[in-house]
């Protein structure tokens, strides 16, 4: 079931820990409420040569929308930095076992970079079965990275519009069904409640196991068409910054369907303009 271009193991992670041409990155990122401070918790302990990746530094910065994905430029200075290039198998995990990590890894194939995994369970799972950790930094040494922009796989407010008049996509947000329906506040201030008219509802979570592991096959399959998405149709993700659309993303690339897009802006954009229209309940 290990697939280096969406989800790897613990198993095949500590196998390959020691490849000459492995990197793994520390992808995590929480939300203010958590209280929980990524880079801090990455020094304190991190899977042995892992990167922290930090994916609010790594962004378009002349965005005022949370971290948007970062120009090309942007994207090949920082990895190089990191000593992450052309040629290298990469493995990306969060601290909470999936939920930011799929952000990354959309991130690097939006770049026309695929040979990236997340790590199935993450950090929590990797923890729990008694594997090496160290808080050393890595000796980091520059690597040649070329990237080349693959715009079919985003989407902007104007695309997403387009496609919710149309309905030649489905939209489909990650949030908690509680925030779709436009019951509770959204986390960040000056956003309406509610959705994008039209839009399907799977919550990122119902595509997880207990142990943050992802579902597969057929209960990954049903994850999806339990919130009524036709998987033989393009699917639009979304979610509140762009960052949990990306595990539905993943769950339909695990699925083998390839025509799906991540809308970048989320509700952070959708949400913040009064001339766009919400649906609510």
């Amino acid at each position: 079931m290990d697939d280096p271009k969406t989800l790897v193991s613990t198993e095949w992670l500590a196998a390959h820990l020691s490849d000459p041409d492995l990197r793994v990155l520390d992808a995590s990122y929480y939300m203010a409420a958590t209280g929980r401070d990524a880079k801090a918790e990455y020094e304190r302990a991190h899977i042995p040569g892992a990167r922290f990746f930090d994916i609010d530094d790594i962004s378009d910065h002349r965005s005022a929308l949370p971290h948007m994905a970062p120009p090309v430029e942007k994207f090949m200075s920082r990895t190089r930095a990191m000593g992450v290039g052309d040629g290298h198998q990469v493995v990306v995990y969060d601290g909470s076992g999936l939920f930011s990590a799929a952000r990354v890894w959309w991130m690097f194939r939006l770049m026309g970079k695929t040979d990236i995994a997340v790590l199935d369970g993450g950090f929590p799972k990797w923890q729990a079965e008694g594997r090496p950790v160290e808080d050393m930094p890595p000796v980091l040494r520059e690597r040649h990275m070329t990237a080349q922009r693959q715009p079919h796989l985003v989407k902007d407010v104007s695309q997403v519009a387009a496609a919710i008049k149309l309905r030649d996509w489905q939209i489909l947000d990650a949030r908690s069904p509680s925030r779709f329906r436009g019951d509770e506040p959204e986390p960040r201030e000056g956003l309406r409640s509610g959705h994008m008219p039209g839009a399907l509802n799977l919550h990122y979570a119902e595509l997880l196991n207990a142990d943050g592991t992802m579902k597969r096959g057929d209960a990954l399959r049903a994850a999806f068409e339990g919130a009524g998405v036709d998987l033989d149709r393009k699917v639009i993700t979304t979610c509140g910054s762009g960052v949990t659309a990306a595990i539905l993303s993943l769950g339909l690339e695990i699925l083998g369907h390839r025509d799906h897009a991540l809308y970048d802006g989320s509700w952070s954009e959708w949400g913040l303009f009064p001339d766009l229209k919400v649906e609510q309940g």
